[in-house]
């Protein structure tokens, strides 16, 4: 977003420190059938509503079978002898022979001219053949995988060399995109995902490579068949649709607590990191009033604005624009879910959610810079083979935010990113990482890194030489595992949790920080070369994505306080340090001896913290000035009001 609020350049949705607020968008009154249901007043109404909320972009989908109506004629033994509109040729012009409907591309048009006098753009779902849990695909295409049948692709390609064509002068587009989750529109290999995202990117490009081209997909995974990888070689911008109660591990909590909210906030850095690609958190909401109630949503997703701002997550498009509840026609019909999900309500009033969008709006405007530079990492997260890579991912990101720090994610076989901390967490089966990456690993330990191991039941060579603990056996425990950990500073504390296998160990040279029910040797330290290594005997990261509550403060065992201590070093150096586990902290160099440090309230309550400062900076001011209550020469004093956040400006003491 610019300082002075003006529109943005396409292109800023891929730059550091851009953050675009904005809404998926079916119309008020049709939802799936605006195009066929037109009634510009109508949408010009909704968009006056939308941008009044302080949203700036919108989500648009060309629904395929309305603007690609093309029929398939069959003669004898069902033979394929014609393609056209019903009854009708399909017309001899540019249009015509792309089976596009002329009227729909009108429309479509028309609507982007309402959105430039709102001075508002738009994404644009090219393929849009799945929406809300129904496929939408023209009446020559039903029955056949839109994925792989050439015949399909065959029109799909013509439907977005057209499209792309028409309105690629048009200054209202901010992106194109793949289309609404694509991997729904039918079955395919890792092969063919990779080869029909490339055609389609291919296309796109081939004619308009002055914009952005986003994914769309939700559901990626490191090793799937849509993978975030072969998104990444063919999309400038992946995107993430985290829905708690859709997505695995998150919706264990109330959403205004803390692991709902880092929920898009984790799930973004996750692909971002491991793909190399910005990410935008494209589709976000509750689902209705059923998953919370409009205050909770507000609180929730004031929270998880700053957590995407401060994290480079680039926007927040909340889906979507208005509540459906008076349309008879599946998908609404089918599905409750589908019908309670706006910022605005059916009598045009709007909900709590869009007031905390117009106020992060003006919040970003009232700051003394454009963009927030990204926050330094220097811890990594390395997801190996054979795990929950996202069930480990997550509870890590929760866990390291709880401490203190911040972590980027890479997959095993990546080559290692440079770090002083490095986390392996719940390592599992044989397959864990090559050997080739793991002395890479081992080397950069030797040469003065920390790793940070769990484990699971996996495969480690080198084991004992590593750290300093001798694998005399392998059992299944029949109850919970009972760890109890000796911290520097404070009392003993002690950890239940599952962790069904247990490997027996003996020290040979490591000091032992914790053991278990049977006095087995649990948590660890041992010196390799001029670094250090951690490990703990259980899958500490996947044991707590499972379990409930696992990170709430009342209570509940305080696990985070596993990663305070192995990230002591790196602590060290904060500039501004928290005591409060439900805070999270990240710096932002504004300049050599400027910081701006963001801090956000993940719980639902008021929170004071004495928040310290480095010695040799001091405390300018914050963004709100409200939330300071004292300061000292080395701290200040901080309250923030539920789910709240601050900005805090700090600089070098001259």
């Amino acid at each position: 977003m610019s300082k002075d609020g003006d529109k943005q350049d396409s292109n800023s949705l891929v730059e550091t420190g851009s953050f675009v607020i904005g809404v998926n968008y079916w119309a008020s009154h049709s939802g799936i059938k605006m195009w066929s249901d037109w009634n510009p007043e109508q949408i010009e109404e909704d968009l006056a509503i939308i941008k009044s909320c302080g949203m700036t972009v919108v989500r648009i989908f060309p629904l395929w079978s309305d603007f690609q109506p093309i029929h398939l004629l069959r003669g004898c033994m069902g033979e394929k002898v014609d393609f056209r509109f019903g009854e009708d040729p399909l017309p001899d012009t540019e249009a015509g022979q792309a089976g596009i409907s002329e009227e729909m591309v009108e429309r479509f048009g028309e609507f982007l001219d309402i959105l430039e006098k709102y001075d508002m753009t738009c994404v644009i779902g090219l393929v849009t053949g799945w929406m809300s849990g129904r496929l939408f695909v023209p009446p020559a295409l039903e029955g056949v995988n839109p994925i792989t049948d050439p015949m399909a692709v065959r029109w799909e390609i013509r439907f977005v060399k057209y499209m792309v064509n028409r309105f690629k002068y048009h200054k209202s587009i901010s992106a194109w995109e793949l289309g609404n989750e694509c991997n729904c529109l039918g079955d395919a290999t890792r092969d063919e995902a990779y080869n029909w995202t490339a055609l389609i990117s291919n296309t796109v490009k081939s004619i308009d490579s002055s914009r952005p081209f986003i994914s769309g997909m939700h559901s990626l995974s490191p090793n799937g068949r849509w993978t975030m990888f072969d998104q990444a070689e063919h999309t400038d911008i992946l995107t993430t649709h985290p829905y708690p109660i859709f997505t695995q591990h998150c919706g264990n909590e109330p959403l205004n607590t803390i692991r709902p909210i880092l929920h898009s906030t984790a799930e973004s850095c996750y692909y971002a990191d491991l793909s190399g690609r910005p990410c935008l958190c494209e589709e976000f909401g509750t689902l209705g009033n059923m998953v919370s109630s409009e205050g909770v949503a507000a609180d929730y997703v004031r929270s998880c604005l700053f957590s995407l701002w401060s994290n480079d997550c680039h926007g927040l498009l909340w889906w979507c624009a208005s509540d459906q509840n008076k349309l008879a026609e599946a998908p609404y019909d089918w599905c409750a879910v589908e019908r309670e999900l706006g910022i605005i309500r059916d009598d045009k009033t709007t909900k709590p959610v869009a007031e905390e969008f117009l106020k992060f709006s003006k919040f970003l405007k009232s700051l003394p810079f454009s963009r927030l530079p990204k926050c330094k990492h220097r811890a990594v997260c390395i997801l190996t083979m054979d795990q929950d890579n996202w069930g480990v991912a997550y509870a890590a990101f929760i866990m390291a935010k709880q401490a203190g720090f911040d972590i980027e994610f890479q997959y095993s076989e990546q080559p290692l990113k440079d770090a002083e901390l490095y986390l392996m967490p719940s390592v599992t089966g044989a397959h864990v990482m090559s050997r080739r990456r793991l002395d890479v690993l081992y080397e950069k330990v030797r040469q003065g890194s920390t790793l940070y191991m769990s484990i699971e039941d996996g495969m480690l060579s080198g084991f004992e030489k590593l750290t300093g603990l001798e694998p005399q056996s392998r059992d299944m425990r029949n109850h919970k595992a009972q760890i109890t950990v000796d911290f520097p500073d404070s009392k003993s504390k002690e950890f239940s949790f599952e962790a069904p296998r247990r490997v027996n160990m003996k020290a040979t040279r490591a000091d032992i920080l914790g053991t278990d029910e049977n006095g087995n040797p649990a948590f660890s330290v041992a010196e390799y070369g001029k670094g250090k290594v951690y490990f703990f005997n259980a899958p500490l990261e996947i044991s707590l994505s499972h379990k409930p509550h696992s990170f709430d403060v009342v209570d509940n065992p305080e696990y985070w306080r596993i990663y305070e201590l192995i990230a002591d070093d790196i602590l060290k150096d904060r500039k501004v340090v928290k005591t409060n586990s439900m805070l999270a902290v990240t710096e932002h160099q504004l300049s050599q001896e400027k910081v701006a440090v963001v801090v956000i309230n993940m719980f639902p309550e008021k929170v004071t913290d004495t928040l310290g400062i480095l010695d040799g900076w001091k405390f300018i001011r914050s963004y709100p000035e409200n939330v300071v209550e004292s300061k000292e020469k080395n701290f200040i004093v901080t309250k923030l009001g539920k789910n709240a956040a601050a900005v805090y400006i700090i600089q070098v003491e001259k």
